[in-house]
């Protein structure tokens, strides 16, 4: 409703200034409260009942009414006036209200069966009495109604069984007119036919509708169309066919389910257990990729990692026995994904190198739609990144993200790149670089929460907190890593926690929060042994030792054990990067302790591995560490 002033303003434009009306005016105003569509329509009402002569912004009162004898609700008022219509004007206006809210000519003449002549007649007729309106279009003219309202109310005024004809009728009017353009008009199909009963062409267009949805990033959408295609389906006999459609429908609803609700979500895994156990019941082997695809992302980032393991190396085998590239692809970057999380360095960089040589932008541009949303580029080129980092190549490591950055800004793919944006992030986060991880945190939240994807806008918030707290905003930052874990966690999703309670650590040590720091480390180890993901597992362990050293009457020998363990992970994994910064710790600890020439021995040996990378942060402590044990041993 409008305000006083701004009711009786238009009131004052809708009937004019005659000053017979202004007896009329208060009665209206106290009926429709000052609601715009409402007082138009009772305006309308009373020209037609006789109360009112003249034209619009000019009438005259005929009879002086001391009440309005009309229906209280603006719905009542519309029914009513569609009543006094004739029964030509009464019939189009119901099959339009069934056609739509707008529509072109074209489409008019394809669903009601009159002559041009008539049926330009009628139309006229209800414009002049503003039910629908003319609207100059091109490249014909299109007709639309004066308020959804007056749709809704017509649309409930043809009776059930004509309703289902029309709506059958304007379907394949529309397949008929628009043959040569029906992808523009899939959600229309599928309205009428989902409403004509034709069960199949309802299917069959909301499959299509929503992986339209689901190409341009409309995954709400998307999954509204593709759940009502899966009910209607139930509906229909049980037949192979209704079984390889439900198939598709389940394969198609999986994507758009990760991206809106998480992949950990119980939606997701219902939607691809599902489609699998279809693929066993039709003995269906060119869909099972896809399908085991979208149940490894679920299982990864739910932190089932033996599990997710056993489906990347099914994936890896199915892509073997057909040799097709593409699939070799997906397999490959699937297993370098799960093995970098799982600790096993090596192993994913050689998959990650394997994806990249096999990789044809022309070709394999459109596979993001299919595996997940994102391109395999992804882990072609981040999961070469992160492990080359890990194993003590930090310049190799930012450019291949660098180069993964560039490619998926040019590619303008929303989830491939809010998840490249995480990755980076997480790269600056390794290197210690914090404003530039702030940067990059902060790209990937924002393009998340444009997208409406909640798991990359709590991963990147996690490493925000931390770049909040590296630069001396330590509550600020506790604070939003605490809610980020807890809105991911949330959703099922426990991937990543070791490695996101270590920044939550790390944050809490540098706040003086040292029991607090403790009990989240312990946290994350036992998540490690829980879920199998080890990738961060050295790094916990010297965090560990760091806030023993840091406690109240500190405890040396618990820190360097710690340290130790730290190092023997590190070599283990052959993570020459997460060895030399624990080697650090342990080496300054020895200082201070005056084992100097251990700690040098100890520190020289990893330091002087390394080829690249000297301008880092780690390098360098390492190399000012090494440079006071010298002069130290000197003196």
């Amino acid at each position: 409703p409008l305000g006083k002033e701004e009711a009786e303003e238009l009131l004052t434009f809708l009937l004019g200034t005659d000053a017979s009306l202004s007896s009329l005016k208060p009665l209206i105003l106290e009926k429709t409260e000052g609601t715009p569509f409402f007082m138009e329509e009772v305006v309308q009402t009373l020209v037609e009942e006789g109360a009112l002569s003249g034209e619009r912004g000019h009438y005259r009162l005929e009879q002086t009414p001391t009440d309005l004898h009309i229906s209280p609700t603006v719905q009542g008022v519309l029914a009513a006036r569609i009543d006094r219509l004739t029964p030509e004007e009464k019939a189009l206006l119901q099959q339009l209200s069934v056609i739509g809210r707008q529509f072109p000519l074209s489409l008019i003449k394809h669903v009601v069966p009159e002559t041009e002549t008539e049926l330009h007649r009628v139309l006229s007729s209800l414009q002049s009495k503003e039910f629908v309106y003319e609207q100059p279009a091109f490249p014909e003219v299109e007709y639309h109604f004066k308020h959804a309202l007056t749709q809704d109310v017509a649309y409930g005024t043809v009776l059930h069984e004509q309703r289902k004809a029309l709506h059958e009728r304007t379907g394949q009017a529309m397949e008929g007119l628009y043959r040569t353009s029906l992808s523009d008009h899939y959600s229309e199909l599928a309205h009428h036919y989902s409403r004509s009963g034709n069960v199949e062409k309802a299917v069959e267009y909301l499959q299509l509708a929503g992986q339209q949805a689901t190409q341009r990033s409309a995954n709400a959408e998307a999954i509204t169309h593709l759940t009502t295609a899966l009910e209607l389906l139930k509906t229909l006999s049980d037949t192979p066919e209704r079984t390889r459609q439900e198939l598709t429908l389940q394969l198609a609803l999986g994507i758009p389910l990760m991206i809106t609700k998480g992949w950990p979500a119980l939606e997701v895994e219902r939607a691809y257990v599902r489609a699998r156990d279809l693929c066993e019941q039709l003995d269906e082997t060119d869909q099972l990729f896809p399908v085991l695809r979208g149940l490894w992302e679920c299982y990864e980032v739910q932190g089932k990692f033996p599990q997710a393991r056993k489906i990347a190396e099914q994936l890896l085998t199915l892509a073997q026995s057909t040799g097709n590239p593409a699939l070799l692809l997906v397999a490959h970057g699937v297993l370098a994904d799960n093995l970098y999380w799982e600790g096993e360095f090596v192993a994913a960089l050689g998959h990650a190198q394997q994806a990249e040589t096999l990789y044809d932008p022309q070709k394999h541009r459109s596979l993001a739609a299919l595996y997940g949303g994102y391109s395999p580029q992804c882990s072609c080129l981040a999961f070469a990144a992160l492990p080359l980092w890990a194993l003590g190549y930090p310049e190799q490591a930012l450019k291949k993200m660098n180069e993964l950055l560039t490619f998926m800004r040019e590619l303008a793919h929303p989830s491939s790149l809010a998840f490249t944006e995480y990755l980076v992030a997480t790269l600056r986060q390794y290197r210690r670089e914090g404003q530039a991880a702030l940067e990059e945190a902060e790209a990937g939240t924002n393009l998340s929460a444009e997208q409406e994807i909640e798991p990359h806008l709590a991963w990147c918030n996690i490493v925000r907190g931390w770049a909040l707290s590296e630069r001396g905003q330590g509550e600020e930052g506790i604070a939003e890593m605490s809610q980020s874990l807890a809105s991911f966690r949330a959703t099922g999703g426990e991937s990543l926690g070791p490695y996101f309670l270590a920044l939550l650590a790390e944050a809490h040590a540098k706040a003086g929060h040292t029991d607090e720091g403790l009990t989240v480390v312990a946290e994350a180890l036992t998540l490690v042994d829980t879920t199998g993901e080890h990738h961060y597992e050295a790094e916990l362990h010297r965090l560990q030792g760091e806030l023993f050293l840091q406690q109240s009457g500190h405890s040396a020998p618990a820190a360097t054990a710690s340290f130790q363990k730290a190092i023997d992970i590190a070599r283990q994994q052959q993570a020459k990067s997460w060895e030399l910064r624990a080697a650090t710790s342990l080496a300054r600890l020895w200082q201070q302790q005056g084992k100097r020439e251990e700690a040098r021995d100890l520190l020289a040996t990893v330091y002087g591995w390394f080829t690249e990378g000297f301008d880092t942060a780690d390098l360098k402590d390492a190399r000012a560490l090494l440079a006071e044990l010298s002069e130290g041993e000197g003196k």
